[in-house]
């Protein structure tokens, strides 16, 4: 099929487009792209055309690397009615980039299961033109079905988990959507702090819950609280079927009841994963994206508690691999260098090379 990109500056023809296609996410939506220009990113949005009718669509992002270079990136895109339409982008892409724009990632938002555990082995190394790659998104996650009852979905968490939300409904925790953008920013950034992780500046996350919500999609904060006290939180995006929960972490409580003694463990992180599911059903969602687990098990870093959290609400873990295509002869250089840069923030901010998932 022959397809070509038809540039489109209207957010709500963009957005419906998004949510309509099968293959889809929040992360191709309107809002997610003016997050980005935050960060000095220039987002562009198209149609994809093909046999006189819209069959996908596709954000890019230029980002600017060198002077005189630049890749163009779709964050957990291009969203397509199928994968077969690949191929026949390529050339539609092409006619569109500039001269400066040396590489191509995508991110087809397309989850392969993982096999025996956590294997990718069955994860294809090639799409057309398009080899596999790094990607920027979290490649393995854990994605959760909301389709079954409530009870069901209970029934489903781990023992542990189960106890734990009981534990928080007997004690009074209370979780659900809440507007204290501060209280989650608060508990975030002392998430990032303590297990040395890097963030973008606040505006970034503000523009995307702004415009998260004006279009097509939403955004939105779940919060779980304690005597008042926001102890959990999360940061969710949402398009079509999916909501996806980018950012978030707990803070310690260390207050002391009326007799002067430290409250009880309120297992207010388990109330937040709990109720943030039940919401999402209930709004009508059918696929939760727990976003991002470890690649490589490891018990000593910080990113193997939040895989046990995770794993205790859903076991059913997925890739979302990655896939370059070269635009210029300066794209393996470029890959070099973006790499080198990586492991060089990895070691100022964490002291390791290794990556956080």
């Amino acid at each position: 099929m022959r397809l070509t990109l038809e540039e489109t500056t209207d957010p709500r023809v963009y957005d419906d487009a998004v949510s309509q296609l099968p293959i889809t996410s929040a992360l191709q939506g309107w809002g997610y792209g003016e997050a980005r220009r935050v960060l000095g990113q220039t987002p562009a949005r198209y149609l994809i055309k093909g046999d006189g009718r819209t069959v996908g669509a596709l954000q890019l992002i230029r980002k600017r690397l060198v002077p005189g270079f630049s890749t163009l990136y779709a964050p957990r895109g291009p969203a397509l009615e199928s994968l077969d339409l690949l191929p026949d982008l390529v050339g539609a892409v092409r006619k569109v980039a500039r001269p400066t724009d040396a590489l191509l990632k995508i991110e087809p938002p397309y989850p392969y299961l993982a096999a025996d555990g956590d294997s990718e082995a069955h994860v294809p190394p090639v799409l057309g033109p398009f080899t596999r790659a790094e990607t920027e998104q979290p490649e393995h996650t854990i994605v959760a079905d909301l389709r079954p009852t409530e009870a069901e979905l209970l029934a489903g968490l781990s023992s542990m988990a189960r106890r734990n939300v009981r534990a928080a409904e007997k004690l009074g925790v209370v979780a659900g959507r809440d507007d204290d953008f501060d209280a989650f920013w608060e508990i975030f950034t002392a998430t990032n702090e303590r297990a040395k992780l890097g963030a973008f500046p606040r505006a970034y996350y503000e523009t995307m819950l702004r415009e998260g919500n004006a279009h097509g999609g939403e955004a939105y904060i779940v919060l779980s609280r304690y005597r008042g006290k926001a102890l959990a939180g999360g940061f969710f995006v949402t398009m079509g079927k999916g909501t996806y929960y980018l950012f978030g972490g707990s803070v310690r409580d260390d207050r002391v009841g009326d007799d002067g003694q430290p409250l009880k463990d309120s297992k207010a992180p388990d109330a937040f994963y709990w109720n943030a599911m039940l919401d999402a059903k209930r709004q009508g969602y059918e696929l939760f994206d727990f976003w991002g687990i470890p690649r490589v098990l490891d018990e000593s870093k910080h990113s193997y508690g939040v895989f046990k959290m995770k794993l205790k609400f859903s076991e059913q873990r997925v890739w979302y691999p990655a896939y370059d295509l070269n635009l210029n002869p300066a794209a393996p250089a470029i890959v070099k260098a973006m790499r080198w840069r990586k492991t060089q923030n990895n070691m100022r901010k964490r002291g390791s090379a290794d990556d956080v998932l």
